[in-house]
């Protein structure tokens, strides 16, 4: 007997009519491929917009078992990551090797939330890879250096004689040569790489404001505070009220 076929217009049909009965729909391809396209900018709002849809419910139905539907939806996702990542330049050997090292992870994977956090750090690996990416081929490799140094410190107190020692420049010939190439001073950029990393805590994890001044190194929470709203025209209280997306963000 001939074997029916896997997908068929009427199979169609009849799920796009329960999709409208039930007032569900996929995500839009727009919709999906934004946070690609800013994963392959280096955008670190891919990470955000990732989680996001990864909540929002719009998900495909591709399993009836919730863990097996996850891991079916992840490896879809680092699928895509990875070819977007190599038509942004990243080494096609990496991006591989990335995704297959993902994807046993995922094999591994007990729960459905296990699955969500490996995704966002899945697409935190390949953003923070091709913001490198670009600011290698824009920056000198000083103040690549820097950058990274600060990326990874944010948890310490950073001053320009700290990350000159580190280069090996003269702390003023650093300063120059910074403000010259990023178009902003060695301490202007440690407080927005401060306040990025503020709001994807109070956006995607439920720590203590105290906790995050702590972890920002800032002196207080009231100084945290001071400098939040200067940046973002609100305390950090009302930002988290108006942007918290909790249980998001892998902790």
């Amino acid at each position: 007997m001939a074997q029916q076929p896997v997908v068929d217009e009427a199979k169609l049909r009849y799920l796009d009519f329960l999709s409208r009965e039930d007032r569900v729909r996929h995500h839009r391809y727009v919709e999906e491929m934004k946070q690609f396209d800013l994963m392959k900018a280096g955008d670190l709002a891919a990470i955000g917009e990732s989680a996001r849809m990864w909540s929002s419910g719009l998900t495909g139905h591709v399993s009836d078992d919730p863990l097996r539907n996850a891991q079916y939806l992840f490896v879809a996702s680092v699928t895509m990551a990875t070819r977007f990542a190599i038509e942004g330049g990243m080494d096609e050997e990496d991006a591989y090797n990335a995704s297959d090292l993902y994807i046993q992870s995922v094999d591994r994977c007990t729960s459905v939330d296990e699955v969500r956090r490996l995704n966002t750090d899945m697409m935190t690996f390949f953003t923070w890879a091709m913001a490198d990416m670009q600011k290698t081929e824009v920056h000198s490799k000083a103040v690549v250096e820097c950058m990274d140094y600060i990326h990874y410190h944010l948890h310490e107190r950073i001053t320009v004689p700290i990350l000159a020692g580190h280069v090996h420049l003269n702390p003023t010939y650093l300063s120059e040569l910074f403000a010259r190439e990023t178009g902003t001073t060695i301490s202007k950029y440690v407080t927005a790489q401060r306040m990025e990393a503020a709001e994807n805590m109070l956006k995607y994890s439920e720590y203590p404001l105290g906790e995050i001044a702590q972890i920002l190194a800032y002196r207080s929470q009231s100084h945290f505070t001071k400098v939040f709203r200067e940046h973002s025209g609100m305390t950090p209280g009302e930002y988290r009220k108006r942007y918290a997306q909790t249980g998001l963000w892998p902790e």
